[in-house]
């Protein structure tokens, strides 16, 4: 900082801890220190969150080992420091755990003693932006960085005054908790759209979407139930032998792969095949508006659907459907299909890895409405799906505003910016004196180092959690279209009562309005998404 607030002054951790606290590494443990029935746990990297305590690891010491080692115990509102990635440095307060607890070497305890500088300032400061640069240039490695705890110990920090310190802690408490209940309803959004779409799904291929068009025409046509192979061709391609380098090249037909159909269109190929390959494996090159069902894939592949805008061929794990536009719209096939995901998969066989075959596909039955009814469907649905992308749009500006608010406000605090000075605080100079010249704690020592490994992390798997059809039943919107009829698409996500709570009335709060307006416009307003569209 060029120019300290009123009553501040510069400070290193290590002034901020000495004479009685306590500036711990960790402590070296290997796998065989470990004991799965012991009754002291072992803190991780993985516990450690960005401000807050994550709460994830499960292993442990027993008594015996932590009294050979000569553990450094962790108590509640200690700070944890983590001096790997990701991100390096960040730091959190240890909340009241059920067992006592240590550190692996990674963490280091920051524990600043009585009477010294508040915790909760602290751990703010050591979070705010400046200091993570400090860190990071500190820091040394190749693989992973680390930052030694002598580096740690040099930081240097603008301290305020005590007082004020409490008032900085007290206001980021608020703001950030507010920062993090707008992040996480944020993040709930995309997947209630998508229970959203899939409703509006249900809704158009059971025709209550357009029961209120059919009644103002006086529509009698029932609906036909139909067969895949009834109102379309449908074939499937083959892998070019991959030995064979006069088959693939970077230019030639686009060839097409079950990966393709995660997206709604397929409008390029990541592989192309010659002429020799199509000659000698038959390859069919497929037209544009062809529909794909991928047959084949683990996970949420098999039986998603897509189409192509381009003229391609495709690999045997693929089915094409090229649907006749005089018995039915390609439009709604592709809804038909994409509204029995779920139906589909479920008709797939084998062990370890059913799948799906071309028989299967072309006897898939569909329900189909009169042409011009097929269309208006069609054509509804796009319409509300164009206001679900806008709107997830919305969110995703809305996301990246909220993810610069936490450092934003952080560096604001550090600035001495956030909360006004009072000029009858003590300064910061006569508590740092006061720390500096107290005795040291009798019978306090330092512990010897030892050789060993790091103590062993656990990886962690991230978790997808794949929304089905199951989440919404199919008549979810049927009584709401029948007693309102025709809506706009805003009107009927409103009725659908998948609303976000009081997500936009948090949004709304003057103080956080205020907060985005002062970052010295680093932040796009999340207010934006509850303006209503141009």
């Amino acid at each position: 900082m060029s120019e300290l607030p009123p009553g501040w002054t510069l400070a290193t951790v290590a002034d901020l801890i000495a004479q009685d606290g306590i500036f711990s590494d960790g402590d070296w443990i290997e796998s065989k220190d470990q004991d799965p029935a012991g009754a002291i746990r072992l803190l991780q990297l993985a516990d450690i969150g960005d401000g807050t305590f994550v709460d994830k690891s499960n292993r442990f010491i027993n008594d015996e080992k932590f009294q050979q080692l000569r553990c450094t115990e962790v108590f509640e509102g200690d700070i944890l420091i983590a001096r790997m990635p990701d991100p390096l440095g960040r730091a959190c307060l240890a909340p009241k755990l059920r067992q006592r607890c240590i550190t692996v070497v990674d963490v280091a305890i920051v524990r600043p003693g009585a009477d010294s500088v508040r915790p909760k300032w602290l751990i703010h400061f050591l979070n705010a932006p400046p200091i993570r640069q400090l860190i990071e240039l500190q820091s040394s490695g190749t693989t992973r960085r680390r930052i030694s705890r002598g580096n740690l110990a040099q930081l240097e920090l603008p301290v305020p005054p005590l007082s004020e310190q409490k008032r900085i802690a007290d206001r980021l408490d608020a703001l950030l908790a507010r920062v993090d209940a707008c992040h996480e309803r944020l993040d709930h959004v995309p997947s209630i759209l998508k229970r959203f779409r899939q409703a509006v799904l249900a809704a158009a291929t059971s025709g209550e979407l357009t029961r209120e068009w059919r009644e103002e025409r006086g529509c009698t046509r029932d609906w036909l139930e139909s067969r895949i192979e009834e109102i379309a061709a449908v074939g499937t391609g083959s892998t070019p032998l991959r030995s064979n380098t006069s088959f693939y090249s970077n230019t030639g037909t686009p060839w097409i792969t079950s990966a393709a159909t995660g997206l709604p269109f397929v409008t390029q190929a990541e592989e192309f095949v010659t002429d020799a390959a199509i000659a000698a494996h038959r390859l069919k090159k497929y037209p544009v508006g062809t529909l794909l069902v991928a047959m084949y894939g683990e996970g949420k592949t098999r039986g998603q659907v897509t189409e192509l805008r381009i003229e391609a061929t495709i690999n045997q794990a693929c089915a094409a459907i090229v649907v006749n536009e005089s018995k039915a719209t390609r439009a709604f096939v592709k809804l038909a299909l994409e509204s029995n995901y779920l139906e589909m998969r479920e008709l797939a066989e084998g062990g370890n890895q059913p799948n799906l075959n071309l028989t299967k596909i072309k006897e898939f039955p569909l329900s189909l409405p009169p042409l011009d009814e097929q269309r208006v469907i069609a054509e509804r649905v796009e319409a509300i799906g164009s206001w679900i992308r806008s709107v997830e749009a919305r969110v995703r500006a809305a996301q990246l505003s909220i993810e610069r608010l936490r450092p934003a406000t952080l560096a604001m605090a550090f600035r001495g910016e956030l909360v006004p000075q009072d000029p009858d605080d003590e300064p910061a100079s006569e508590l740092l004196a006061r720390i500096r010249n107290r005795p040291e704690s009798p019978g306090k020592t330092s512990k010897p180092k030892r050789d060993g490994t790091r103590a062993l992390r656990t990886k962690t798997k991230a978790e997808i959690n794949m929304l089905t059809r199951k989440d919404v039943t199919p008549t979810h919107l049927t009584t709401i279209l029948k007693e309102r009829g025709a809506l706009t698409a805003e009107a009927l996500w409103t009725a659908s009562q998948l609303e976000i709570d009081d997500f936009y009335d948090q949004l709304k709060d003057e103080e956080a309005r205020g907060l985005l307006r002062e970052n010295r416009g680093d932040t796009v307003s999340a207010l934006r998404l509850l303006e209503p569209a141009a």
